[in-house]
């Protein structure tokens, strides 16, 4: 289920907007389910260098789509 009016991250934006099931992340980047519950509905969060960059590729390799993480973290 996709965008089902909860808040969402850009990341988590970008996810729902490509189809991207969170559980499809988890599995490609071996990350704890929180940890990309929180990349994808926590605005606060801010993941350390080494769980971006998993992030920053598991997005790109199910998607096809060249993303960098200033594209889901501006502000870091």
């Amino acid at each position: 289920m996709f965008n089902v009016g909860k808040k969402r991250t850009l990341y988590g934006e970008f996810l729902d907007k490509n189809k991207v099931l969170q559980e499809r992340v988890r599995e490609v980047t071996r990350l704890n389910k929180d940890t990309v519950t929180r990349a994808c509905n926590d605005m606060d969060y801010k993941p350390k260098r080494s769980v971006e960059k998993l992030l920053v590729d598991a997005a790109e390799e199910l998607t096809g789509i060249e993303v960098e993480a200033k594209d889901f973290w501006p502000n870091k």
